[in-house]
């Protein structure tokens, strides 16, 4: 089979494996689509661990089953999650699924981008979803994704009327806007790239500041002389992080939810006492999986409005680019040649 094998953005190397030979427990899957993660094109994050196949954002069909496997069968169209927890330790028994040290270390062998992925039995059992008959292998590929936000905005508590400033309006930023206005929130989002904050007005974003122009005087202009109740960040830059800073209000709350590559430096005395909350947010759970699933199936998230482009597995390389250069690009899928 063919896998593509990351070496850096631009060293993405085609090479024949074998297929994985599954065993009592797991399943094979054929890879039908995957999502290239804006977290796959962060080189200082992704090179260290080089060699390796990625892909997280996988959906297929089960072409092999192995003994002890029950509830599925030959044909059925899934998704299926490459972290799970164990639902045994210390924190998923305190309902801190997210923390389970197992969530972190487990993967599906040997990553997305690969035509065939064999699924460990824990996946199979706590992270495989059959997919419901309106949602499509390419918009599966977006229920990791939204299921990562849907987790984020739990901890926020999102109210309606309150404003949300959304910093970066790349996929997890849209999606973003998409949750936070279905809460009934005012929404406002920033971007360097004037075709994505297009579509952040056209998903709903009641006002959009291009990045290079963006203040909090800015927002105060545009949000009756206030600051923003809540501030997500999802742009790791250096002004993504001080725009945020400076743009949260009193006892308002920012959620991280992407950083930048060097420590974070924030005004302690101002946020003790302005009272002001800094979270953050890494991944999701099963339970966010089948929220963003059922999200999906029931029409209240449109994925085919995330999707931009469709690459075949040969031609990853190109899809790599096609994110890492943002310009007019959301969610790039790779799919089998």
């Amino acid at each position: 089979m063919k896998v593509a094998v990351y070496y850096s953005n631009s060293d993405i190397r085609i090479e024949e494996r074998p297929v994985p030979e599954i065993g009592p427990g797991e399943i094979l899957v054929k890879m039908k689509a995957c999502g290239i993660c804006g977290t796959d094109v962060m080189e200082w994050y992704r090179k260290p661990k080089a060699p390796r196949v990625l892909g997280h954002e996988m959906a297929g069909e089960i072409v092999k089953i192995g003994d002890r496997v029950t509830g599925y069968s030959l044909g059925d169209r899934v998704f299926v999650s490459h972290h799970v927890p164990c639902f045994d330790c210390h924190y998923c028994r305190n309902g801190r699924e997210s923390a389970c040290e197992t969530l972190h270390t487990g993967n599906y062998d040997p990553g997305g981008f690969a035509e065939y992925l064999r699924i460990p039995e824990i996946n199979v059992r706590y992270g495989t979803f059959r997919l419901p008959n309106q949602v499509n292998f390419e918009e599966a590929a977006m229920i990791e994704p939204l299921a990562c936000v849907v987790s984020g905005q739990k901890r926020l508590n999102l109210r309606k009327g309150q404003t949300v400033l959304i910093i970066g309006s790349g996929i997890s930023g849209l999606c973003h806007v998409l949750l936070a206005k279905a809460a009934g929130a005012r929404v406002i989002a920033t971007d360097i790239n004037d075709f994505r904050l297009k579509k952040a007005a056209e998903l709903g974003a009641d006002v959009t500041i291009h990045a290079a122009v963006y203040s909090s005087e800015e927002l105060r202009k545009v949000n009756e002389g206030h600051l923003a109740e809540t501030v997500i960040v999802c742009a790791g830059a250096d002004k993504a992080v001080s725009d945020a800073i400076a743009s949260v209000d009193k006892r308002g709350t920012i959620l991280f939810f992407a950083v930048p590559q060097k420590p974070l430096e924030l005004p302690s005395v101002r946020f003790w006492r302005e009272e002001i909350s800094v979270l953050f947010s890494y991944g999701a759970a099963t339970d966010e999986i089948k929220e963003s699933l059922e999200l999906m199936a029931t029409n209240r998230f449109d994925a085919k409005k995330m999707i931009s482009h469709r690459v075949p597995l040969s031609k990853i390389v190109d899809g790599f680019g096609l994110v890492a250069g943002a310009g007019e690009s959301l969610k790039v899928v790779i799919v089998p040649d």
